[in-house]
C-alpha cells in the first residue's frame, strides 16, 4: 500500500511539473513586435512590442509613429486636440493599455478608455498578434491587417 501511495504522489507531481514547465505553449524568451501593415487615415502606424524573460511579459511599449518616424505618444499638439475632443491622449492610453497587458500577461482584462475605443480595439488585435509570435519564438515583425483603413485608432 505504501508504494502504491508513492507512485500517486510521484505521478501527481509529474504531471503538475509538465503542466507547468514542459508545456510548448509557454512565451519563448525574446523582443517581439506586431504593427499595422499600413498607416491609418491619420497617417499612424501603431505597433505593440512586448520583451519576454523566464516565459512571462517584463515590458511592453505600445505606441504609433508617422512616415518621419515621430511617435505619437510625443505629439504634443495632437494631444492637445485629442484631449479636447476625446478627453484623451495618446501618452495616456499607450501607457495605461500597456501596463494593463503587463499586469494581467494577456489581453483578458485590459479595459478600454474612454475616447479611445479604436485604439482599444487596435490594441488588443496587435496584442494579441504579439503574444502569439512570443508563443511560437517568432522574432519577426508580424505585420497585422485591420479592415477597410487600417488601425482606426486617434
Amino acid at each position: 500500500m505504501h508504494k502504491k501511495r508513492k507512485i500517486i504522489v510521484w505521478l501527481f507531481f509529474a504531471g503538475i511539473l509538465f503542466s507547468c514547465g514542459g508545456s510548448s505553449s509557454a512565451m519563448k524568451d525574446g523582443f517581439y513586435t506586431a504593427e499595422a501593415a499600413n498607416f491609418d487615415q491619420h497617417g499612424w502606424k501603431e505597433y505593440v512590442t512586448i520583451c519576454v524573460s523566464d516565459g512571462r511579459i517584463v515590458q511592453v511599449e505600445y505606441d504609433a509613429f508617422n512616415l518621419s518616424g515621430f511617435i505619437k505618444s510625443w505629439d504634443t499638439h495632437y494631444m492637445r486636440v485629442m484631449n479636447a475632443s476625446s478627453g484623451t491622449y495618446p501618452n495616456f492610453y499607450t501607457r495605461s493599455y500597456g501596463s494593463q497587458l503587463l499586469k494581467h500577461q494577456g489581453t483578458a482584462g485590459v479595459d478600454c478608455i474612454t475616447g479611445a475605443t479604436e485604439s482599444y480595439e487596435t490594441f488588443l488585435k496587435l496584442a494579441e498578434a504579439v503574444i502569439a509570435n512570443a508563443h511560437q519564438g517568432d522574432i519577426e515583425t508580424i505585420q497585422v491587417h485591420f479592415g477597410g483603413t487600417e488601425s482606426g485608432g486617434h
